[in-house]
């Protein structure tokens, strides 16, 4: 069974044995960036002792949706399911430390445990007692770790191709081992090289536009984010989620596209096979990143989902 950091690890290195040596690709400052992916200066919190961005949107007394991304992504992935959710719904993305406007975590902490930690003194902050959290890929593994280990602020769940069950290079107790040649990275990674890989998210890679392109790539080159990446494969060492996920109470969405090409959708019944108060819904046609390939269709079973009355626990 594949991860997507095994996969973004193969792509990755691909990337940057292609280009050589030669080609330094230096950070891309954020008085760059900032004109073009970040709406307000208010949108910049102080949490858990770092700045994060997070986009806050929807009415204030509506429930609340806590959106994480998975890796090398950023809160703008959640767009298209975002402007149809918070007419609804209070709607809260974040970019996670290491990625997009946020940067690299001071402390250099990029493990499972201090992702949630960080994701509940951010609901503290906001005020927020209750939410239902939804995340993909590397996100969806923080999402149920979170919903594993705080059940009193989980009001529903859901997973959008999860990470978190071993594969070939990821064993469980292991730390991941990233190839020498990965941390180049850090200084040569041409556009070029990255879009055949990127495009490889989608079940049609012609999807992948001029416009989303460059905003993975931007984003990427935000000051310490490669650094940041690097070190979060590092320091990615798998547990045996089994028993976590059983521990879940919370009633979850599974959302996977059939024609993911980087975590499949066969992993499904691994959580299925573990998860008592799980639905699964495939997408068929649709790659690992639907709520972006495909919104309107993806967005249609999680409203349904959202809607639905929670069962007592």
């Amino acid at each position: 069974m594949q991860t997507t950091t095994q996969i973004v690890l193969a792509c990755i290195a691909a990337a940057v044995l292609g280009a050589g040596i030669y080609l330094w690709t230096p950070d891309k400052a954020l008085s760059e960036l900032e004109p073009k992916y970040l709406k307000s200066k208010n949108d910049y919190l102080a949490v858990a002792g770092m700045r994060l961005h997070v986009r806050d949107t929807g009415p204030r007394d509506a429930p609340v949706l806590m959106l994480l991304h998975g890796f090398g992504a950023s809160l703008h992935t959640w767009e298209p399911w975002a402007k149809t959710l918070e007419m609804t719904y209070r709607v809260v993305r974040l970019d996670l430390p290491g990625f997009g406007l946020s940067g690299p975590a001071p402390a250099n902490d990029y493990s499972d445990g201090r992702s949630s930690d960080i994701l509940l003194a951010l609901m503290d902050d906001l005020g927020i007692s209750r939410a239902t959290v939804i995340g993909n890929s590397v996100g969806g593994r923080i999402a149920w770790t979170f919903a594993a280990a705080h059940p009193e602020k989980i009001e529903k769940l859901v997973l959008i191709s999860p990470d978190g069950f071993a594969s070939p290079g990821f064993e469980y107790g292991k730390a991941t081992a990233v190839p020498a040649v990965l941390h180049l990275m850090r200084y040569v990674l041409p556009k070029a090289m990255l879009a055949p890989n990127l495009a490889a998210a989608y079940a049609d890679p012609a999807f992948m536009s001029d416009a989303l392109l460059d905003r993975y790539y931007d984003l990427m080159l935000a000051p310490g984010n490669r650094a940041a990446m690097i070190a979060r494969m590092e320091q990615t060492v798998l547990t045996p989620p089994q028993p976590v996920l059983r521990s879940i109470s919370a009633e979850t969405l599974l959302l996977w596209g059939e024609k993911d090409g980087m975590i499949p959708v066969a992993n499904a019944a691994d959580y299925m096979r573990e998860m008592h108060h799980a639905t699964l819904v495939t997408l068929p046609g649709i790659g690992h990143l639907p709520h972006e390939e495909a919104p309107e269709v993806s967005i249609l079973p999680l409203q349904t989902f959202l809607a639905r009355p929670a069962a007592p626990r």
